[in-house]
């Protein structure tokens, strides 16, 4: 029997969505073994005052087998 736990984390990107999923999920691997997914629990976006999207950031929900 396993044991997961979940952790919640921020990441962004200038690029787009994916981009700032896949920064946060490999910059969590650096130091969270076991990764076996993510849920991304909501998207935020900063804008200029033209409304042009100047960053994406995504609130991730990381889980991973707890050895």
């Amino acid at each position: 029997m396993s044991v997961a736990k979940v952790i919640e984390l921020n990441a962004s990107s200038k690029t787009s969505m994916e981009d700032a999923v896949k920064h946060g999920l490999k910059k969590c691997a650096e130091s969270v073994k076991n990764i076996k997914g993510a849920w991304v629990n909501e998207i935020k976006v900063v804008t200029d005052d033209a409304g042009n999207v100047q960053e994406w950031r995504v609130n991730l929900r990381v889980s991973f087998v707890v050895e």
